[in-house]
Parts: C-alpha cells; sequence; structure tokens
C-alpha cells in the first residue's frame, strides 16, 4: 500500500528531481555521485564534505561563459578567473584551484604568507597575476612589498584610499603595478550610502593625476569595481557597473597602461532546489555593456577580470547531521534536535539568514511534517525554521520503530562557514567543529574519501582556553 504524502512526492512534485548533483540510489541521497550513506556510515555524524571535482567544474563553467560571450561580440580583452582566498584558505582548496590555471586574490597580511608557502611548495609561479584587495594594515603594505621586491611580477596592489600608495613610493625597488578600487553606492534601502571600501568616484582622477599618472615608478594597470550584494539582473547592478565602466574610459584615456576592469564577485550560487539564474545572459550582458561603452568612448576594451570565491568552493561543501530527537513542543510545532549547532558549524544561517539546501540523507519514502530544527547549544537562535523558496521547513516523520535515525544535509556549504567559526578555535557551549572528510577522484576516475580532520576533541578547546 502506498504511503500518502510521501517526503518524495513532495520534492517530486514541487522541483526537477533528480536534478544536478542530487539523486537518489535505493531511497538514498546521492550528492556529486557520492553515496553518502556510505560516508556517515563510515564515520558517523556529523560530519563536514568537500567535494573537490566540484571546484574545477565551476571554474571551467564561467570561463566558457565568459570566452564564449566575448568570441561572439567579437571583445578583443581577454579573461582572466581569479579565486579570492577568503572564501576558503585550506590547502586542498588552493591546491584544487591552482590546477585550472587561475589567478589569486588576496585581503590580509596572512595571504601574503599563504602566497608564498604555494611558491616554495611549486603550488604557482613568480608570473601569477595577484590582485591585493581591502584595506592594507602595515603588515600587509610589507608583504606586498616583499612579494614585487622579490620578484612575484604581477603582483597589482589595489589602493583603497589615497595614502596608501605613498608605502609603495618609498619601499617598492622597481617599477610597481596599480589598481584603484572605486567605491560603489549601496543598494537604497541599505544603512549607509557608499561602501565603506575604495575611493570615491569624484576622487578618483585627481588621485590618479596627481600620484600615478607621471611617476616612473607606477602603471596604472587595473580599475577594482564590487558591488556587496552580487552579480543581479537590476537597475542598482547595471547603473553601478555603468559608472565604473565610465570611470574606466576616462582613465584609459589618459593612462595607456590601463588595461583591466575587475568587477569583483558576487556570482550567486543554488541555494535551493528550485533555483533560477540565467548565468549565460547575465555573463553575455556584462560582456556586450563593456564593449558597447567602450566603443562609443573610442577607447579598446579591457581585459575582464571576475574574482569569484562563493562561486568557486560554495557547492562543493555539504554538513551532514543526525536528528537525536523529535520534540513536540506545542500543538503546532515539532522540533528535530540534530547532534550539533547550526551556529558554529554554519554561522550564515544565523549570522546573515543564508539558506542553503536542506535534504534528508534517508527516509524518502516517509511522510513528510513541518518541523523546526534546532542546535545543542543554549542560545535561543540555534535553529531553522525557513527555506528560499518556502518561509518553512518540510522533511520525513521519524518514527521510533526505525533502527536508522534520520540524517540531515545542508549541502552547498564550502564558502565561508569554517573560517567564520573559527575553524579548531572555541565554539559556543564548547560544541565541537564536525570531522571533516574530502572526496575527489584519483587517477583513474574513481571517487575517493579521506578523512582530513577528526571532530574537535576537549583537549583542543581547553588548551586553547588554558586548562
Amino acid at each position: 500500500m502506498a504511503v500518502p504524502n510521501r517526503y518524495f512526492d513532495l520534492i517530486d512534485q514541487t522541483f526537477y528531481f533528480p536534478q544536478e548533483g542530487f539523486d537518489l540510489d535505493d531511497g538514498y541521497l546521492v550528492f556529486n555521485g557520492v553515496p553518502l550513506m556510505h560516508l556517515i556510515q563510515k564515520y558517523g555524524t556529523p560530519i563536514k564534505l568537500t567535494y573537490l571535482p566540484k571546484i574545477g567544474l565551476q571554474i571551467k563553467k564561467a570561463r566558457n561563459l565568459f570566452t564564449r560571450a566575448m568570441k561572439s561580440s567579437g571583445y578583443r580583452g581577454n579573461y582572466h578567473y581569479c579565486y579570492c582566498t577568503k572564501s576558503s584558505h585550506f590547502s586542498y582548496i588552493l591546491s584544487e584551484v591552482l590546477e585550472h590555471d587561475v589567478e589569486l586574490e588576496t585581503s590580509s597580511a596572512f595571504d601574503i604568507e599563504l602566497i608564498r608557502k604555494l611558491h616554495q611548495k611549486k603550488k604557482l609561479d613568480k608570473d601569477i597575476i595577484i590582485v591585493c584587495n581591502g584595506f592594507k594594515t602595515e603588515k600587509y603594505l610589507e608583504g606586498i612589498v616583499s612579494l614585487i621586491n622579490d620578484g612575484f611580477e604581477n603582483v597589482i596592489p589595489v589602493c583603497d584610499n589615497t595614502h596608501e600608495i605613498e608605502y609603495y613610493e618609498k619601499h617598492v625597488t622597481g617599477v610597481c603595478k596599480i589598481g584603484i578600487r572605486v567605491a560603489t553606492e549601496e543598494e537604497p534601502n541599505f544603512e549607509f550610502y557608499t561602501s565603506r571600501l575604495g575611493i570615491r568616484n569624484a576622487e578618483v582622477q585627481n588621485f590618479f593625476r596627481e600620484k600615478i599618472k607621471d611617476n616612473p615608478k607606477f602603471k596604472l594597470s587595473m580599475l577594482h569595481f564590487f558591488v556587496d550584494t552580487g552579480i543581479k539582473d537590476t537597475l542598482y547592478y547595471w547603473g553601478e557597473l555603468r559608472k565604473a565602466i565610465k570611470l574606466y574610459c576616462e582613465l584609459k584615456k589618459q593612462s595607456p597602461d590601463l588595461h583591466a576592469i575587475n568587477i569583483g564577485g558576487g556570482m550567486p550560487i543554488r541555494n535551493s532546489l528550485g533555483f533560477e539564474f540565467d548565468y549565460k545572459y547575465m555573463v553575455k550582458e556584462i560582456v556586450n555593456l563593456i564593449l558597447n561603452n567602450c566603443e562609443d568612448e573610442d577607447v579598446p576594451e579591457p581585459d575582464i577580470f571576475t574574482e569569484f570565491g562563493k562561486y568557486t568552493v560554495g557547492e562543493s561543501g555539504a554538513t551532514i547531521f543526525s536528528v537525536l530527537a523529535s520534540k513536540q513542543q506545542n500543538d503546532a510545532e515539532i522540533w528535530y534536535m540534530i547532534d550539533n549547532s547550526l551556529m558554529t558549524t554554519l554561522p550564515d544561517t544565523w549570522g546573515m539568514g543564508e539558506r542553503f539546501i536542506l535534504l534528508p540523507i534517508n527516509k524518502w519514502r516517509n511522510e513528510y511534517q513541518r518541523v523546526n530544527i534546532g542546535g545543542l547549544s543554549c542560545d535561543n537562535s540555534d535553529y531553522y525554521n525557513s527555506e528560499v523558496h518556502e518561509s518553512q521547513v518540510y522533511l520525513p516523520v521519524t518514527k521510533p520503530s526505525e533502527p536508522e535515525p534520520l540524517y540531515l544535509g545542508f549541502f552547498h556549504t564550502g564558502a565561508y562557514q569554517d573560517a567564520i567559526s573559527g575553524y579548531g578555535g572555541i565554539k559556543h557551549c564548547l560544541i565541537p567543529s564536525p570531522k571533516h572528510v574530502i572526496v575527489y577522484k584519483n587517477k583513474q576516475g574513481n571517487l575517493v574519501d579521506k578523512l582530513y580532520q577528526e571532530e574537535q576533541s576537549a583537549e583542543s578547546m581547553l588548551k586553547v582556553l588554558g586548562y
């Protein structure tokens, strides 16, 4: 007899399923071909998973979109894919990224030490383009200059303010490539009007003329533009991009060395099975907008740089929990208590209301019900109760008679979560970081899983706390 209102039927009626990255095998969820129940049985939960092949697929996808759009429109500039390291600094991520001929973007002083380690391990050469962003501390400035003076020939410090360049003037021994970040206006509903990062538009040309134009030490190479809310098909985004291109054209007429416009990051990733974003259309429109504006101004079209971080690594990640218990707290609310904390393991769900793809690993043939997901910490905010497409969560009903617990997976969690939660540090209520497993393909093309990090121990936390 068929079970009414099965979870599988809910998904099947609501979304196209199976879809890229998600499928079922004998009633169990499969993620990018990885049998998740196999990993659960081998390693237990909670568990973080990184599927490395997805990184290369994302890089190839974006590169193909831009190069095809350029070719079809007759665009004569080149495309450069930069990975911004802050999305995930782990060595296995950078090693995978650098296999795909990308450039790098840095954000802080310790990023420079990371660049040096990668060079020592022969993961990158000194001719790689390194875009140095952010407000520069003394240590960060020292690191940038040390790279330039040590022969890293394509380091581009992007000036975030008009005083930063004085340090390069004083300490760089040869000729230095320079970028300028232009401060963008924020969306109308934001708490402030202009980004804290970059030099305001009205000051950029004076800064160029006074500090760069006639100085033989500097070559203006890049104009940097970035919208915090990301690449979206909105009047706001197109308006800010047009202003940046207009400024580029004005600077190019004064600076023959200027050859690149950097449109930053913000390419969205899937956060729902119902996610819709026309990547091909957006990339084509960006390329055409730059091309048409440059043609109108009789300026050669620039090389286009992007700094995709979350787009690069986000969809490679998953975090899996067990449901420890089901609690009926009143007539309307049912809580599924999981074996870790959402606040500490997936901090974006708490800090900025981020939503990831949430799916059960098992029990797809069970009936479903509306639930709240509760973490183990004592904090009132340690919960998850809504999806991107709906202001609630539906999951399979758990039954005490079933020997197997319900396993829940949050997917596309590969960017920022470890850094924001403080990987290996102190967690709220001393709830440990989950064990971490890496999945990759060997030379024969077979999937291989490897334990990268055991679950955080009490000893490691107590050591940090001084016990």
